[in-house]
């Protein structure tokens, strides 16, 4: 217990001097995890109002993947995107391995079924005589999408906000398609994994403060805001 209580000093002395390398290391993941989050949510909030809105042939299907997407493993993920991206793939050209583009990208992939899937419940939820109302007073698209944003926009932003937890807390996407390369690719998640093996138990129990208050954080925002949207 007590090399657990030390670590434990150690780590919120790590945290309170705003240790160098645990601020990096903490930016890197917050500036990936956002752009990612931006990325997925510019497609997937129109997206998940077309899937709700929109019939088409075969939406059954569509709807019972997207449902299978949502718990898909990161591994599995960065190993798709992985050999579109690697040197001798079809996207090798790009140079985006081992680099925060190859992490944005697979996180986006990562996170987009749970931002459609989340979006599409929310409108769901409308009251379909609001759109109908709409409708028959010469509503235009523009103006009936803004309408769904706005009726929706609790459920909406708890998607987002539910999207950012996912990548802010992945190591396979990360590890896989990041490398963990210091000052560049370096993530909470896969820097917990290898100072923790490297048997700098401290360093890894900070950053692991840092990651369980951003969740708890994550946490509250969507809590917040389902119950807002419920008042």
């Amino acid at each position: 217990m007590g090399y657990i209580w030390g670590g434990i000093k150690q780590a919120i002395a790590l945290i309170i001097q705003l240790d160098p390398e645990v601020v990096e290391i903490v930016w890197t993941s917050v500036k990936l995890s956002t752009i990612s989050t931006l990325l997925a949510s510019i497609i997937g909030i129109p997206g998940g109002i077309a899937v709700s809105k929109i019939d088409f042939k075969g939406k059954y299907l569509f709807d019972t993947i997207l449902n299978t997407l949502l718990s898909l493993p990161t591994v599995v993920v960065g190993l798709a995107v992985y050999s579109l991206i690697s040197y001798r793939g079809p996207l090798g050209q790009l140079e985006l391995l081992f680099t925060g583009k190859g992490i944005i990208l697979g996180q986006v992939i990562l996170i987009l079924p749970i931002i459609v899937a989340l979006v599409r419940n929310a409108i769901h939820e409308i009251d379909d005589r609001i759109y109908d109302t709409a409708i028959s007073l010469g509503a235009t698209g523009t103006q009936r999408f803004r309408l769904l944003i706005s009726e929706a926009r609790y459920g909406i932003m708890g998607a987002v906000v539910a999207g950012y937890g996912r990548v802010i807390g992945e190591v396979g996407v990360s590890m896989m398609l990041g490398g963990n390369i210091r000052r560049v690719t370096r993530t909470i998640t896969t820097a917990i994994a290898l100072e923790t093996n490297k048997g700098r138990f401290s360093f890894g129990i900070a950053l692991g403060l840092i990651l369980l208050s951003i969740s708890f954080i994550v946490n509250f925002l969507i809590y917040y805001l389902q119950t807002g949207d419920k008042e």
